[in-house]
């Protein structure tokens, strides 16, 4: 019974972290009408922005902390800038159009990253605070994990209160529904679609800096993670908030239970449900039905 648990813990913080980087990329494409396939660079920027600050900083014990509130905010930077000077001009273009010029622009930041990071494989280590694991529920399990866990959640029940509670997010919700109707009643649209793109980049670069202790980095990580992040698109329904937070909790548990139980065909296990929910509900779990 304490393996399962173990392994149920484990496949809570890896779907806590898929989470983070996967809501900022369903956020952007429920408002912006566009699916950035270069949000997984923001991911990949994250981790090597924290690895920047933990180099500058030296052993200095704060390190990652600071880190964790530097590196998001320089993503969130660069995505405001990306869409605000390129980005936006392509909202009206064809699809096929969108995704070549958002996949054009992960092979620019994998350049980027490696002109100014360079080829070498790279990590942090943990905060001394995480540098023992902890007993929670009877299972010896890392603290640093548990953190993860305890961190997405958080940053879920605040979005949440974000989009339900306040003006501000019931505008972000009216323009996910009907941008046009959204700048007729006197809303800044393009500022709105920059903030929300700022927005979605932050969370893909705290999702980067908290992965940075316990994965290598290199230039590419960025490719990796957004196909989890399509499929979590794909299972939760295009543009849901919720169904971004459902989709990375299956697949999470999907992918922890299928290490420890089959790892032979644990790296289908994801495709598979993709494929069933796609013909049993094309929506996925909370998509909205096209009028």
């Amino acid at each position: 019974m304490e393996d399962q648990f173990l392994i149920l813990l484990n496949g809570l913080s890896f779907a806590m972290l898929l989470f983070l980087v996967s809501v900022g990329f369903t956020l952007q494409f429920s408002v912006l009408g566009v699916l950035n396939l270069a949000h997984g660079s923001f991911y990949m920027l994250g981790v090597f922005l924290a690895i920047t600050v933990a180099m500058f900083m030296g052993n200095y014990a704060g390190n990652f902390w600071i880190g964790l509130l530097l590196a998001p905010l320089l993503v969130a930077a660069f995505g405001a800038f990306l869409e605000w000077s390129l980005l936006r001009r392509i909202y009206i273009r064809d699809v096929l159009f969108q995704y070549l010029f958002t996949y054009t622009w992960i092979l620019i930041i994998d350049d980027l990253v490696l002109m100014i990071w360079g080829a070498r494989y790279s990590i942090i280590s943990l905060p001394p605070i995480f540098s023992a694991p902890v007993n929670f529920l009877g299972v010896t399990f890392s603290s640093y994990r548990l953190f993860i866990i305890l961190l997405g959640l958080l940053v879920a029940g605040l979005l949440w209160f974000f989009l339900q509670k306040t003006k501000a997010g019931m505008i972000v919700r009216a323009a996910s529904v009907n941008r046009e109707m959204v700048g007729a009643l006197g809303v800044n649209t393009p500022l709105l679609f920059t903030a929300v793109f700022a927005l979605g980049a932050w969370l893909a670069g705290v999702g980067g800096v908290l992965v940075a202790p316990l994965q290598t980095a290199y230039a590419g990580m960025g490719l990796d993670i957004i196909v989890d992040c399509f499929i979590v698109v794909v299972i939760g329904g295009m543009g849901s908030i919720k169904g971004a937070f459902w989709a990375a909790l299956t697949l999470g548990m999907l992918r922890a239970f299928g290490i420890a139980y089959v790892p032979q065909v644990e790296m289908a296990l994801s495709y598979l449900l993709m494929a069933v929910i796609l013909i049993i509900r094309p929506r996925g779990f909370f998509g909205r039905e096209e009028a």
